[in-house]
C-alpha cells in the first residue's frame, strides 16, 4: 500500500522529449488563438476582400524594411552563435548569457526612436540586466538547461 501511495508522486522525466513540452503547450496556445481570430473576425475580413475594401497583401504600402529584415537576420544569428558558444562552454548557459546581451542591445538600438544619452544608458544596463538575471534565475535556481 505505502509503495502505491508513493509511486503517484513520483515523477520519470525522459529527457530526450523533456525539451518538447513547453513548445507543444505554446503550439497548441497558439492554434487555438488562430482559430479563435478566424472564427470571430475571418467572415468580416473575406466579405471586405471580395467588397474591394481591402486588398490581400502580405505588406503594407511604406513597411519598415530595415527593422524587418534586421530583426529576421538578428534572430537567425542569435540561435547560430548561441549554439555555437554554448558548445565551447557547455552545461554552464554561458552560450545563452553571453550572445543575449549583445543580441537584446542590438534590437534595442534598432528600434529606438530619437537617441540620446539616457535611452542609451538604459539600452545597455536593460541588455546586460535581463539576461544576467534569466540566467541567474533559470540556470541557479531551478536548475533549467539553459543553452
Amino acid at each position: 500500500m505505502g509503495d502505491t501511495v508513493l509511486s503517484i508522486f513520483a515523477v520519470n522525466i525522459d529527457f530526450d522529449q523533456s525539451h518538447l513540452f513547453f513548445p507543444r503547450i505554446i503550439m497548441c496556445l497558439l492554434l487555438l488563438l488562430f482559430a479563435a481570430i478566424v472564427v470571430l473576425y475571418g467572415r468580416a475580413f473575406f466579405q471586405d476582400i471580395r467588397a474591394g475594401r481591402r486588398r490581400l497583401r502580405f505588406f503594407e504600402e511604406h513597411y519598415d524594411k530595415i527593422r524587418l529584415f534586421g530583426t529576421i537576420a538578428g534572430v537567425i544569428v542569435y540561435f547560430v552563435v548561441m549554439d555555437y558558444v554554448g558548445t565551447l562552454f557547455p552545461n554552464t548557459g554561458l552560450g545563452f548569457l553571453l550572445v543575449s546581451i549583445p543580441f537584446m542591445m542590438f534590437l534595442s538600438f534598432l528600434y529606438v526612436h530619437d537617441l540620446n544619452r539616457r535611452k542609451t544608458v538604459i539600452i545597455l544596463l536593460n541588455s546586460t540586466i535581463a539576461p544576467v538575471t534569466a540566467w541567474y534565475i533559470l540556470g541557479n535556481l531551478f536548475n533549467i538547461t539553459l543553452p
